[in-house]
This record gives structure tokens, sequence and C-alpha cells, in this order.
């Protein structure tokens, strides 16, 4: 499996973790799939409703993911993953990660150093959700 992300839409996540840090933020990816490739046309940008531990945990709603579903059915679009930052960690899957990912889902981690966000990676849960698997990633020069 490969994600394709438009460098406009990296720029905003990388823009979005700069913000909310030292706290993690997050949000969906939506866009198509085809012979698997997953592109990304749109992101849906999330508040990170945990209460607690925001920056090494991020919470999205049931209401928050119906809600996104929900778009993107509207607008022609697939629900093809979450992305998050990791403040001040690298863009590795952290075991509450993986206890809280699906299999079918692309994840995308970016790191945030000291407020700066760096590169981010791709991941896929493995179905027997024993742990992640990288994805290739690829950022892609023109606008979605």
């Amino acid at each position: 499996m490969m994600l394709v992300l438009p460098a406009v839409i990296l720029e905003q996540i990388r823009r979005q973790g700069e913000q909310t840090y030292p706290h993690e933020c997050c949000g969906f990816m939506m866009g198509r799939q085809d012979d698997g490739t997953r592109e990304i046309s749109e992101i849906r940008r999330q508040p990170n409703e945990r209460a607690d531990s925001r920056e090494n945990r991020f919470l999205i709603t049931p209401a928050q993911f119906r809600d996104a579903e929900r778009y993107a059915r509207k607008a022609g679009l697939l629900m093809l993953g979450i992305y998050h930052s990791h403040p001040d960690h690298p863009a590795l899957p952290s075991r509450y990660d993986r206890d809280h990912a699906w299999p079918w889902f692309s994840y995308l981690i970016i790191p945030v150093s000291k407020g700066v966000a760096g590169e981010p990676h791709a991941w896929q849960l493995r179905e027997d959700r024993s742990g992640f698997d990288p994805l290739a990633l690829t950022i892609k020069e023109n606008s979605p």
C-alpha cells in the first residue's frame, strides 16, 4: 500500500502540529483508493478532545468520526485514515496508537520537536493487530 499526500496538505498538517504543540493534533485523511494506492485529497482537522495527557495522547470522539464520515460520503470521498502529531517524540506508532487503531486505515504521524514539525511517516496496522507496517509515502508537489 502506498499513501500519496499533496505537499499543500502536508503543510497544513505541519502547521496544525506546530499550532497545537506541546499537545497532539489530530484529524482525518480523505480521498480515493485505487490498486493499492491511497491518494489524499482533503483533510478534516479535529480538535483533540482528550482531557488529560494531551501531550502524548489524542481523542477523536464517535460524533466527530460520524460527522467526518458523513462529510466524506457527501463529497464522494473515502475515509482513508487518521493523522496525528507526536510532540517531542519520533513518528513511530506507540502501544497506545496500536491499541486504538484499525487495520483498514492508514495512519500518518508527524513529529513536532520543540514546536517545529519534522518529516511524517505513514503506517498501517496489521490485520492481527500485532504491530504496524510502514507504508510508502509519496509527497506530491502539485495541489490536490
